[in-house]
């Protein structure tokens, strides 16, 4: 009898450690999973290049990370700034999008890559008057020297924007294969993902 009580007792205290265990490898998971949700809305997100807009400075599939300090600040990114943009420009973004769009979250969930980022250069800023004209960039009435471009863009039809207040103009490198602020408009600032750590 005496050996039952010992044997139990012993399982039981053995029971309570293994809990005990258990309980300390939940919370370290947790915590660990509440600041990897955090460092990617608020700090820091991989990005994945997709296609060959970027040309030559970035290259078709190529890993970026992109620091969202001044996404979670609201603050306007500055002339020539590499940024991943939300190009659905039409919508508001809210923080439902943001953690929605966390790599964590998305695995957890099975969400697929969707092609809604865009990874473009700052040409323009709010009270800015852009123009393509002859296949040249001008930013209020001068030219842009833009030694980054992978080839002289085509002459087309000669476009003007005014870039209203709290929106940015963004276009690719790879003019002549860049979908960007031509076709969908200025970006509004929330959609600033973040800018290029490279």
């Amino acid at each position: 009898m005496y050996n039952r009580i010992k044997r139990f007792a012993l399982e039981v205290s053995l029971l309570k450690k293994i809990w005990k265990e258990i309980q300390g490898w939940g919370i370290a998971v947790v915590i660990g999973f509440v600041l990897s949700l955090f460092i990617g809305i608020f700090v820091i997100q991989p990005y994945k290049v997709d296609g060959h807009s970027m040309e030559p400075t970035l290259n078709d599939n190529q890993r970026i990370y992109a620091w969202k300090v001044r996404h979670a600040l609201d603050k306007l990114p500055e002339y020539g700034e590499i940024v991943i943009i939300d190009s659905r420009v039409d919508r508001k973004r809210s923080f439902m999008d943001d953690l929605r769009e966390h790599p964590l979250i998305k695995l957890l969930s099975g969400t697929g890559e969707e092609e809604i980022f865009y990874v473009k250069r700052v040409i323009g800023l709010p009270g800015d008057k852009i123009e393509v004209r002859n296949g040249h960039v001008y930013r209020n009435g001068e030219e842009l020297h833009e030694p980054y471009i992978k080839e002289q863009m085509e002459s087309g039809m000669d476009q003007v924007w005014e870039i209203p207040e709290d929106h940015i103009f963004v276009m690719g490198d790879n003019r002549n294969n860049s979908n960007d602020s031509r076709s969908i408009g200025p970006v509004p600032q929330d959609h600033v993902m973040g800018i290029d750590s490279f």
